[in-house]
């Protein structure tokens, strides 16, 4: 029975393989969705702050003049 629980993983982790996608998934980086990036200290131009990273930098984004 220990047997057949370890190929179910297997193939489990094969289908996932296959199917492209991660086994174990990132962390959320809400700075990314953003399309930020994180700096140290504050934003300068042509930057602009939108919040916080997850390691205490400033999450900058670039101004997109229409």
């Amino acid at each position: 029975m220990r047997i057949l629980y370890q190929l179910l993983v297997v193939l489990f982790m094969m289908l996932q393989g296959a199917a492209g996608k991660h086994f174990i998934p990132r962390p959320f980086d809400p700075c990314a969705a953003q399309n930020g990036r994180c700096f140290p200290g504050i934003c300068r131009r042509p930057y602009y702050w939108v919040g916080t990273c997850v390691n205490g930098f400033s999450c900058c984004r670039r101004y997109v003049e229409v």
